[in-house]
């Protein structure tokens, strides 16, 4: 298992982890061998958004003994009344929830204290200002949470979560069919049976989201990391072609600013699906062939960073120099963070021979060595 660094918050997770929300369909003794199957093979890092008293209670007692080796998201503003799921900013039921996740984790704190589903601007702007994030603020200090997160699916909110000094971290979905869309504050738009929008290339407020939680140190977990499995089927795929957990977790893995991609598992076979990707090859990993040559929704002229560039007979990792271009055509100036990285190189734009290789095999037809010469304009070198 490969770690990374969670933005600047000091913790090393694992690249691959758990999202705990598929553990409710099961029972103490199931949920202890997921638990248990992720452990073995590295996985630290979990999410447990779910109110449901019983699976928190199942979590915990598999966590038993060994809290100290997970790194844990929980959630304010997921609560349960009633007998159901309720999510809610009415502080005293978020406090109630909140002291009943710690009880049932069996554990004094909770490392990533997350502000819990945030898709519209307007809600963004009323916890920001008000007493939600104040309570959030008094945990940390308090040492009952170490970092404060937030939960969204809109880039917007994202966005301005990433940009506020406030929001250490950020629990996002990121897949290949989710980077089409647009931003938008209705959820059900992105599991839509159909898309009924013109989806010709990623969408840049979600391209410019990474490339600022990246800047910024503001990690990313990734939720709905396969699309809810419709990207498992070509029937159900808005590509109409099937991609393998392996190639959705290595998309995840190369957007700017990800730090963990959060799979959900019902069995320990499904974790191993997951984790084999720590050992796959090159070609077990390769979504882009797979999206270049799907009927729909191709990703034409823009870099992926998939590495099919590569080798390059100067020794330059292009995906990386067009990423690290990428992350400075956003500012005014070069951030001297990111010039450093680029000169730290062992090969860099400079060295391109404009030989076209690159150009012959990148599967979306990006101009490589254009890039490459604005890229040496841009740094100097």
């Amino acid at each position: 298992m490969r770690y990374r660094d969670l933005g600047n918050t000091g913790l090393k997770v694992s690249e691959i982890g758990l999202g705990a929300e598929w553990l409710e369909r099961h029972n103490e003794e199931e949920v202890k061998a997921v638990i248990d199957c992720c452990e073995s093979f590295g996985i630290n890092i979990l999410d447990c958004w779910m109110s449901n008293p019983e699976v928190r209670s199942n979590i915990g007692k598999a966590l038993a003994g060994k809290r100290e080796r997970w790194i844990i998201q929980g959630h304010f503003g997921s609560t349960w009344q009633n007998g159901q799921y309720v999510r809610t900013r009415d502080l005293k039921k978020v406090e109630e929830a909140f002291a009943d996740l710690l009880t049932r984790l069996q554990t004094d704190y909770i490392d990533l204290g997350m502000i819990h589903f945030v898709d519209e601007e307007a809600e963004f702007h009323r916890i920001m200002g008000g007493e939600f994030l104040a309570y959030v603020k008094t945990q940390k200090e308090k040492g009952i949470i170490h970092h404060i997160g937030m939960s969204t699916h809109n880039p917007k909110v994202a966005k301005l979560a990433a940009l506020s000094g406030e929001i250490e971290m950020i629990l996002f979905s990121v897949n290949p069919a989710f980077d089409l869309l647009p931003a938008s504050e209705d959820l059900n738009t992105y599991f839509a049976e159909t898309y009924e929008e013109n989806l010709s290339g990623i969408d840049p407020q979600r391209a410019e989201l990474y490339k600022i939680c990246e800047r910024r140190g503001v990690g990313i977990t990734v939720m709905k990391g396969y699309a809810g499995g419709r990207l498992f089927s070509a029937q159900t795929s808005p590509f109409g072609a099937a991609l393998t957990p392996v190639q959705c977790i290595h998309y995840a893995l190369t957007r700017p600013g990800v730090a963990s991609i959060l799979a959900g598992y019902d069995t320990p076979e499904h974790v191993k699906a997951a984790v084999a990707y720590e050992t796959a090859s090159a070609e077990e990993k390769d979504y882009a062939s797979v999206l270049a040559k799907a009927p729909h929704h191709a990703y034409s002229g823009q870099c992926t960073y998939c590495g099919h560039c590569a080798p390059c007979p100067s020794g330059i990792d292009i995906a990386m120099v067009n990423k690290l271009y990428d992350l400075a055509v956003m500012q005014e100036e070069v951030p001297p963070t990111v010039k450093a990285h680029y000169e730290g190189l062992s090969a860099n734009a400079k060295d391109c021979i404009a030989c076209g290789g690159c150009e012959q095999r990148c599967p979306f037809d990006v101009p490589v060595i254009e890039r490459m010469e604005k890229a040496k304009t841009l740094f100097g070198i």
